[in-house]
């Protein structure tokens, strides 16, 4: 996991399927979320009927982390304040973030004494590490097509990484 892996995913853009999929959400939440500005896709927005919304690998980190924090019961608001926060770091601090939550507020920790002030608050927390979600996101897009930025070419994570330009010919004749 480093600024190399997230490049390596920086020209490709994922169908609302796709993006759905590796969040473990389901198209209802993506939708709605996208409409009401929670999450909306970075790299291409619905522009009327039949148009494809395509998603960012840092979107897709971001949707399942939503999906995270609203599993264990944080309100849409204190999420939609996480999520603006997210959107402002840059993609090395994501690397290193833990977010923690009391089930009401959401905090950030990038070190172990942020944490352990927390729990010595005598509240209950859980964390989120956004390295482990992002490890997660990463393994789960890696066997499913997103499309290259710009030529709408299919393209499949796994095989970008390997440089197998023989198996991506093959799947776009469908052999």
């Amino acid at each position: 996991m480093s600024a190399n892996l997230e490049s390596s995913h920086s020209d490709i853009g994922y169908r609302g399927p796709t993006a759905c999929q590796a969040a473990g959400i389901t198209y209802r939440q993506l939708d709605y979320w996208a409409r009401t500005d929670l999450v909306v896709p970075s790299v291409q927005g619905a522009s009327g009927s039949g148009s494809q919304r395509l998603y960012s690998f840092r979107d897709i980190l971001v949707l399942k982390i939503v999906k995270r924090l609203l599993d264990t019961g944080v309100s849409l608001q204190n999420i939609r304040s996480a999520v603006d926060h997210l959107r402002d770091r840059g993609i090395q601090d994501l690397e290193r973030m833990t977010l923690m939550s009391d089930g009401a507020s959401i905090y950030e920790c990038t070190s172990p004494d942020d944490i352990i002030d927390l729990l010595q608050g005598g509240q209950g927390v859980f964390g989120i590490a956004i390295g482990k979600v992002w490890s997660e996101v990463e393994g789960t897009l890696a066997t499913l097509q997103g499309e290259r930025i710009g030529d709408g070419e299919i393209a499949v994570t796994s095989e970008i990484e390997s440089g197998d330009e023989l198996a991506m010919r093959r799947k776009r004749k469908g052999a």
